[in-house]
């Protein structure tokens, strides 16, 4: 096992343009935790940074824009807010990529730790050049060939 300060973290740019939010959210999240590594430890931060961007043209399977629900509740009486998927896209797109990772997490001190490393942004225009991220290309039907 290795120490945290030995273990080498990489930067991944990923193009969310076409792809499916559940198959690109699975992947961000194996790389978050570094379950691709071999020194993979699941009480250990050993994972890699990952730097999502076009997340405005993600796309969605089926009838889930109009039929996936995401709620907001601040605690009090009434206050329970629902959305639709096409509702956050238009609000916060960057919501859709972050809570579908989140949920794909552990849900223990480390989740806030893998949100961290996650970059999510909306267009084109990445500000990470200095970390010289290394583009990971995700295949858009891995079953169809």
């Amino acid at each position: 096992m290795k120490k945290d300060s030995k273990i080498e973290q990489k930067w991944w740019l990923i193009d969310a343009d076409g792809q499916r939010l559940g198959r690109l959210s699975t992947r961000i999240a194996n790389i978050l935790r570094g379950k691709d590594k071999a020194c993979f430890t699941p009480q250990h931060d050993c994972g890699d940074y990952v730097i999502v961007k076009n997340v405005k043209k993600i796309k969605l399977t089926g009838h889930k824009w109009d039929n996936k629900k995401y709620y907001s509740h601040s605690g009090h009486m009434g206050s329970l807010k629902t959305f639709t998927a096409s509702d956050i896209l238009r609000r916060k797109p960057e919501m859709l990529l972050q809570e579908a990772v989140k949920g794909m997490l552990p849900k223990n001190k480390l989740q806030a730790k893998f949100m961290k490393k996650l970059k999510i942004y909306i267009d084109d225009n990445v500000p990470h050049e200095a970390q010289k991220p290394e583009l990971l290309y995700i295949e858009t039907n891995p079953t169809k060939k």
